[in-house]
């Protein structure tokens, strides 16, 4: 009986050590999968920095908003969200929450809005 037990602790663990070697390598491929050029990986977004932001309205200058986001985690591929006007976007990292991105778009000089995305 003593075997079994101690056998049964052994996987449980041997299971426990893979479970979290599985999870952290999942967390990298979903960063890598959102943001697969990093650009400066330890710039996190501070709540006043996103704050600030939400002052900004749509449409307001691009300028303006890179002056309060700082260097993006990332930047991401560009897509067409309007005919024949390309949108670029860049991904912060939060930094209350580092499994949250925000997500900026803008369209030529202009800021077209952000969204979140999470992991």
């Amino acid at each position: 009986m003593p075997l079994l037990a101690g056998g049964l602790m052994f996987i449980f663990v041997a299971l426990l050590i893979d479970m979290r070697g599985t999870l952290s390598s999942t967390r990298v491929d979903r960063q890598s999968e959102i943001c697969p050029n990093n650009v400066t990986s330890g710039n996190l977004l501070s709540e006043e920095q996103l704050a600030r932001l939400l002052t900004v309205p749509e449409r307001g200058s691009k300028t303006n908003v890179r002056s309060i986001l700082q260097a993006p985690y990332c930047e991401l591929s560009s897509l067409q969200i309007r005919a024949g006007v390309a949108a670029e976007r860049e991904a912060y990292l939060l930094a209350v929450e580092p499994e949250t991105w925000l997500i900026v778009l803008y369209e030529g000089d202009e800021y077209a809005g952000f969204q979140f995305r999470f992991q």
